[in-house]
């Protein structure tokens, strides 16, 4: 049986006409008053007829047919609203070329107002420089060179190994491709110190049989003390050691992978064809399963891009 609690007397809630015995008969309702002849409104409870008898008032003055009367537009307003005219629209192929120079807003902004008196603010310029971002996206063009003029290199994570006490360790895998034919080599080191790195690419040098002119490298710390856009300052034991083999190491753009788009395709290869969901006892047991990959791997494929063998690509430049 349904047991109520008690209910303050002041509430009196719907529930009580089931608990409280004396209400338990017929619920008496009031019967409906008739309407004044004179009074408009309709009473409550009180439906429309359905059928013809139902006809609204806005269906009275309705057309017959039921086309409806097209709405008229504002003065002004004929055409269907549009976007409003930018004060930035007398200067657009000049946005427009420094934007594909690689300018920000803010530096067009401020060229704006420098060179041809802009008085509108910077927020006017962002707008702008937004929707010609969203209408026309800039090209990206691949930039190819000839064999030997450029190496790109760059670390990401490599496959868990084991350290020298018997714990499991964190890995960093090294890559180097040579940016003509795509010729790689990689090596794996548990950090990304300054000697580490230079280890590595002196073994790659032995590697791969030369030296690159210009070696294409990310803003990592063991190789470049101050990131700038412009003047980026490199580590004094890098400097030395480019001044040793003869090359030059320039850093790329922070924020910018694209400019070392090579490379950034290179290590997610070699972390999801040869390292993915492989464990290693040894340090040195990685590397030399990095470079039996590369012989019978790497080197094998037809890269998508140049549509050759990497490794016989690689072997007539080098003859």
């Amino acid at each position: 049986m349904l047991t109520i609690g008690k209910i303050p007397r002041k509430i009196k809630p719907f529930f009580t006409r089931l608990a409280d015995p004396d209400l338990s008969g017929p619920t008496r309702l009031r019967p409906l008053q008739p309407a004044d002849p004179g009074d408009h409104r309709q009473p409550r409870g009180h439906h429309r007829p359905a059928g013809p008898a139902a006809v609204s008032r806005s269906a009275e003055t309705r057309p017959v047919g039921g086309a409806s009367k097209p709405a008229k537009a504002p003065p002004g307003s004929e055409g269907g609203p549009g976007p409003s005219r930018s004060v930035c629209e007398p200067f657009g192929e000049g946005i427009e070329s420094k934007l594909e120079a690689g300018l920000t807003a803010q530096r067009i902004w401020q060229d704006l107002v420098t060179d041809h008196g802009f008085t509108s603010k910077y927020h006017s310029v962002r707008r702008f420089v937004g929707r010609l971002k969203a209408s026309r996206p800039l090209p990206f063009r691949r930039m190819e060179c000839e064999p030997g003029a450029e190496g790109q290199v760059d670390f990401a994570t490599g496959a868990p190994g084991v350290g020298p006490a018997g714990r499991r360790r964190r890995t960093h895998v090294l890559r180097v491709v040579l940016s003509f034919s795509r010729k790689g080599y990689s090596e794996s080191t548990f950090g990304q110190t300054t000697d580490e790195f230079l280890t590595c690419l002196e073994n790659a040098f032995w590697s791969l049989g030369g030296v690159p002119r210009t070696l294409v490298i990310d803003n990592l710390k063991a190789a470049v003390s101050k990131a700038d856009w412009y003047d980026p300052q490199l580590n004094p034991k890098v400097e030395s050691f480019c001044k040793h083999y003869g090359c030059v190491i320039l850093p790329s753009r922070p924020y910018m992978p694209r400019h070392k788009g090579k490379v950034e395709a290179g290590v997610d290869y070699v972390k999801e064809n040869g390292l993915k969901g492989r464990q290693f006892p040894t340090l040195a047991k990685q590397n030399e399963h990095l470079r039996h990959w590369e012989r019978t791997v790497a080197d094998t494929r037809i890269h998508g891009t140049t549509r050759k063998q990497v490794g016989t690509c690689a072997m007539k430049r080098r003859s």
